[in-house]
């Protein structure tokens, strides 16, 4: 679950919506074109399906009484986030092994660092699992496999950078994670530096520089808002369960 707080009440994304979002980004994507890739629509697929474990979990989400207020993707238990993951990644697989590759891959990168020991097994299986969907495909280059990663990545920071932003935010008071910029893809050759630098213009527009889409467009992501009083009256799971999605709408444009 992605959530942005206040005093009064929390506003709750669920994390297969933020893939979603990151997927109707990336199909305005320019920068070096991957459209004849023979894994492009894997790739499309990879993006729009990254968090798609998350979908059950975000359902009923989570309570944090350490921090009282909901479990987020930051802060989910380790152990609890392996199954999801796991489960996430044996759907994609189910449907396209190349985009079940990336989505491996992503979560690998999450856990390489962390010493719980579920968290080391993860990452020993899911290399395993690597090995095993490479074997099995003809046509694999590992130049082509980072630059599809790249892309992958980035589309998930700039869809977090939306959803994790309260709409119309100043640049000092945007989400820690990308005050400074979002890392561009590395072998981007329209980007010509390190990192996106994004701001808000108004509640609803963003500033990209560089900008690396066709032209301005606009996107759209669902949430939920929820009340602290909702939740001291029923609990989270039914003020969730009660409560309706609201769109947002976001508008992306070059500097």
């Amino acid at each position: 679950m992605i959530v942005r707080e206040n005093q009064y009440s929390f506003t709750m994304i669920e994390q297969h919506h933020h893939g979603l979002l990151a997927h109707d980004i990336m199909k305005k994507w320019e920068g070096n074109q991957v459209e004849d890739d023979f894994f492009f629509e894997a790739l499309m697929y990879a993006i729009k399906n990254h968090d798609k474990g998350w979908r059950m979990f975000d359902k009923q989400p989570f309570w944090n009484d350490a921090k009282d207020s909901p479990y987020t993707f930051t802060n989910f238990p380790t152990l609890a986030k392996t199954v999801l993951y796991k489960q996430g990644i044996d759907e994609v697989e189910t449907e396209n092994a190349y985009a079940a590759l990336l989505c491996s891959e992503h979560y690998v990168r999450f856990m390489n660092n962390n010493e719980q020991i579920e968290a080391k097994q993860f990452v020993n299986d899911e290399k395993k699992r690597q090995d095993r969907i490479i074997a099995s495909l003809t046509n694999f280059n590992d130049d082509q496999f980072l630059k599809h990663y790249e892309l992958l990545k980035f589309a998930d920071n700039l869809s977090l950078y939306i959803c994790l932003n309260e709409p119309g935010v100043s640049k000092d008071r945007e989400h820690f994670f990308f005050r400074d910029g979002i890392p561009a893809p590395k072998f981007s050759s329209i980007l010509n530096e390190d990192k996106i630098q994004a701001h808000w213009q108004g509640e609803n527009i963003i500033r990209l520089s560089p900008f690396p889409f066709s032209d301005t467009f606009q996107v759209t992501y669902p949430a939920k808002l929820i009340s602290r009083e909702g939740i001291e009256e029923i609990g989270i799971l039914e003020t969730y369960k009660k409560a309706n999605n609201f769109n947002t709408e976001v508008i992306l444009q070059e500097e």
